[in-house]
């Protein structure tokens, strides 16, 4: 495979955020009588977009009230503007690739609003520009493989020309069936989950960087 486009996830790839939105999340769930670990939170309610969470939350008997999504994520969004942590060496592996004439995308199923809060503190979110892709600009979301289609269109590159870098089954399915490459983030969690898709797996932006060499020079 002649790489030429690495699309990368935000949360849990990018940045470690995962685990304090999750926190957040769960401390609301409590205050509504639906108590659940951060942890069984992330494995069993996450993945896709914020109305699937509450789909999901929903059918798990959570009581929430309407407009529930548009709450919880101005909660998000105070959380996201308080500071969150660059995964350590993905900025360096951004560097990395542009050096070697990769081009580099951002596709999430997020809001703009929450990767500002998320990527414009380390200047990513002004240096890749139109190549941050939200699902809530673009109608679609993963598992559709229509977004990373869209950034592959953007950059030129023919979607088998591509790699999506997630740490969630939906951004594998949307890989797929893109018709791209696919590695599995596990660094912040998710292992078992990815493990499960038969997938790649990498722990740091250091094992990704080794993987993405290999495909480079091999």
């Amino acid at each position: 495979m002649t790489l030429e486009l690495v699309i990368f996830d935000c949360d849990g790839v990018l940045v470690d955020s995962e685990g304090p939105l999750s926190e957040l999340v769960v401390a609301d769930l409590a205050t509504r009588g639906f108590v659940v670990s951060a942890e069984d939170f992330h494995d069993r309610f996450t993945g896709g977009t914020m109305k699937d969470v509450d789909r999901r939350l929903r059918e798990a008997g959570a009581a929430l009230p309407e407009g529930w999504v548009p709450f919880i994520y101005e909660r998000i969004f105070a959380r996201m503007a308080a500071g969150v942590e660059m995964t350590e060496g993905a900025v360096a592996l951004i560097d990395w690739l542009e050096a070697r004439g990769v081009a580099v995308a951002v596709a999430s199923n997020g809001p703009m609003q929450k990767m500002r809060g998320s990527l414009g503190p380390s200047g990513l979110l002004e240096r890749l520009g139109a190549r941050v892709f939200s699902a809530h600009d673009h109608g679609t979301a993963k598992p559709e493989p229509g977004l990373l289609l869209l950034a592959a269109e953007a950059a030129g590159v023919a979607p088998a020309r591509a790699v999506m870098v997630d740490d969630s089954p939906v951004g594998h399915w949307a890989a797929r069936d893109a018709g791209m490459g696919f590695f599995g983030y596990v660094e912040h969690g998710n292992a078992a989950k990815m493990e499960a898709e038969g997938v790649a797996l990498v722990h740091s932006m250091a094992g990704l960087r080794a993987r993405l060499e290999e495909m480079l020079d091999g």
